[in-house]
């Protein structure tokens, strides 16, 4: 579904419908959202407090972001079904790290970390991907640059944290049997 494009700030808008405007708005401030409480999450030491809470903002948010991005996908798929599987990876594994420590699964911090981190990663690649040609310094860089650079800065930081996190060396020695 193509109306009008229009532009604003620079930034091409591919339909004037007000549907499209409105779903588009949501999806942008919650996709806000998800980064800055994504960030404080991460940030945050983990225990009882802010970890979880903001945790759990970040995932709602991002529940309106996959609700968004699914219904702007589905008005223009051809342009955008990519954005769509980005968008149901990152809920997808979001859900999987929120279900391993509420179902309290074997390995439910390593399975916390890796998930709840690939949702991220997940999140700013599709940002990327469809925003890079338009942000300073990152239109300079090549297409590919958008789908490869968020898991290459990130998944160092996933890998870190499943080496050296107290609560990953913790599991390890309370789950550790010996034969």
């Amino acid at each position: 579904m193509i109306d009008n494009p229009i532009n604003v700030a620079g930034i091409e808008i591919p339909s004037d419908s007000p549907f499209f405007l409105a779903v588009l708005g949501a999806h942008v401030l919650f996709g806000l959202s998800c980064v800055i409480t994504g960030v404080v999450a991460i940030l945050s030491r983990k225990r009882p407090g802010r970890h979880p809470r903001f945790g759990t903002i970040y995932y709602y948010c991002l529940s309106v972001v996959f609700a968004s991005a699914t219904l702007l996908s589905a008005m223009r798929w051809a342009e955008d079904y990519h954005l769509f599987i980005l968008g149901t990876l990152s809920f997808a594994t979001a859900s999987l790290g929120r279900a391993s420590l509420r179902r309290r699964w074997r390995d439910q911090i390593r399975l916390h970390i890796s998930s709840m981190g690939l949702s991220y990663i997940f999140l700013l690649t599709a940002f990327y991907v469809d925003n890079g040609k338009n942000l300073p310094l990152w239109n300079k860089l090549p297409q590919i640059a958008f789908w490869l650079l968020p898991g290459a800065v990130g998944i160092p930081f996933i890998a870190r944290a499943l080496l050296r996190h107290p609560l990953v060396q913790k599991s390890k020695r309370s789950t550790w049997h010996p034969r």
